[in-house]
């Protein structure tokens, strides 16, 4: 009966963060058109590598709160409110220490690219970044997802989006800079307000110099664990910056966009994920944890493959409306989505190893990160050695990603599941019959002349999830899988009532 409620939970918390994976596509897309059409591949390149440093930097001042403040709440003997603004301080000690780093030496967030204007001044958002996530993390201890979709897919996305568009009438050069800082703002606010609802200023509080380093010793492998899971998204970006001209990062960079978006799919279950093990850990149901990890990697790999198909069938269709000099990374949009497939269950596997096997899972991943760096110089290498086409070169990295989350899915698939002595794989066999039905009516619609590329995309599309999920849902799906297509959840339903209660 507990377990059956766990994956209601899991269900009602998926239903109500894949609806707001929805909204964030929604507001994601004017976004992605308005970089490419407005301010073109330069600039977007540019742009993507400052925001790459950046955002590491805002994850490393986290310090593995985001997953690892549940843990720290539900063993502490304070008041929450305490724990919590002990690590809103830890984060904020961390942010203002990286961002003097960033701002002394702004050359690493642009690299081969002259640092001008506003440019130096980027790192100042950290705070505002980690902030975010810290304060989301402590609303997600308490099931209150709503505030997550709130600020994530509702409030960042679509300022983003509307400040680029603005910004482009006042500053080509810096607008995407400007856009970016104004989204981290506002999913600052849009974070704070309901935690200080739900938590409050604690009466008496100050900074406990003992427990936050005992806070951040305590959180260094998880530390690791998130900006090594980091590092293998957005190394590649790195790379290609060290390798190649800003263009052809910011070709990468939206294709990678795109591709990410099905990544969110993943994070969508986080919020409740992460509770639900710790909770099953707690009574040392390891069969349940398993069963948990088997569930949601199923509902992750399922839908990230009908997405996979939909962006990788008419690549090139999907990355002309971004603009027509980005359909040169229509093939690495192909191997990031494919990348995206293979990596769902390692990263639902990691949500349980990084209780039960932290130091290991850390080891994992920084092996297979030295191996996705080395062999994405090698293949660069190797094609132009060659003499293949620059497009073609910077799709190495995507290849590379591709062939190390898959082998890291493996890897920690078999750890966890000699951990709990249960199986953890979620592989179906109907998924390979749904991907293959799929496949062959892309492959109609792609077969069409060019100047019909709009059928492509306008009944192509739709085609191929409606195949994809009928062979999905006739042959694949079980009861616990309808779960998730239960009633979708209101504005007033959006905070999840608690999995149990948790250890005070």
């Amino acid at each position: 009966m507990t377990e059956t409620r766990d994956i209601d939970a899991l269900a009602k918390g998926g239903r109500t963060n894949i609806a707001g994976f929805v909204l964030r596509l929604a507001a994601r897309i004017p976004f992605l058109f308005i970089a490419g059409r407005l301010y073109g591949p330069d600039l977007v390149g540019r742009f993507a590598l400052a925001v790459v440093v950046v955002e590491l930097a805002a994850l490393v001042a986290t310090l593995g709160l985001k997953r690892g403040l549940a843990q720290a709440l539900s063993s502490s003997d304070q008041p929450h409110a305490s724990v919590v603004w002990d690590a809103l301080a830890l984060a904020f000690i961390l942010s203002i220490a990286a961002s003097g780093v960033l701002i002394a030496f702004p050359e690493v967030m642009y690299a081969n690219t002259q640092v001008t204007g506003l440019d130096r001044f980027l790192p100042c958002i950290i705070v505002a970044v980690a902030w975010s996530d810290v304060s989301l993390a402590a609303l997600a201890y308490r099931h209150d997802v709503k505030a997550a979709v709130t600020a994530r897919a509702v409030v960042e996305p679509w300022t983003i989006s509307i400040a680029a568009w603005i910004f482009s009438f006042v500053t080509i050069k810096d607008g995407l800079v400007l856009s970016y800082v104004a989204s981290m703002i506002a999913a600052l606010i849009a974070s704070m307000v309901p935690f200080l609802r739900s938590y409050g200023v604690p009466h008496g509080w100050s900074p406990r110099i003992g427990p936050l380093f005992a806070l951040a010793r305590a959180n260094a492998p998880l530390a690791g664990a998130d900006a090594l899971e980091w590092g293998s998204r957005n190394v590649d970006r790195f790379i290609l910056g060290v390798m190649f001209e800003p263009k052809v990062v910011g070709i990468y960079y939206m294709a990678q966009q795109v591709a990410s978006l099905p990544q969110k799919l993943k994070t969508s279950f986080d919020p409740i994920l992460g509770p639900v093990i710790t909770k099953s850990l707690a009574v040392n149901d390891r069969a349940a944890i398993a069963n948990q990890v088997r569930q949601v990697a199923f509902w992750i790999m399922a839908a990230q493959a009908g997405l996979a198909l939909m962006g990788s069938i008419p690549a090139e269709a999907v990355m002309g409306v971004v603009g027509p000099q980005f359909v040169a990374g229509s093939a690495a949009l192909g191997f990031l989505l494919t990348a995206e497939v293979l990596a769902s269950t390692g990263a639902v596997c990691e949500s349980a190893l990084v209780y039960t096997a932290r130091h290991r899972n850390l080891m994992i991943s920084i092996v297979m990160l030295a191996v996705q760096i080395a062999l994405s110089f090698a293949l660069i290498g190797a094609m132009r050695a060659a003499g293949w086409p620059t497009t073609w070169q910077a799709a190495g990295p995507a290849v590379a990603l591709m062939a190390s989350v898959g082998l890291t899915s493996v890897i920690k698939a078999m750890l966890l599941g000699r951990i709990l002595a249960a199986p953890v794989s979620p592989w179906r066999w109907p998924l390979l019959w749904a991907v293959s039905a799929a496949i062959m009516v892309g492959g109609l619609f792609t077969a069409l002349p060019h100047r019909l590329e709009w059928i492509e995309l306008l009944v192509g599309e739709p085609a191929i999830a409606a195949t994809y999920l009928f062979v999905l849902w006739k042959w694949a799906f079980g009861p616990a899988d309808r779960a998730l297509f239960g009633k979708m959840p209101n504005a007033e339903e959006a905070t999840l009532p608690n999995v149990g209660s948790p250890v005070r």
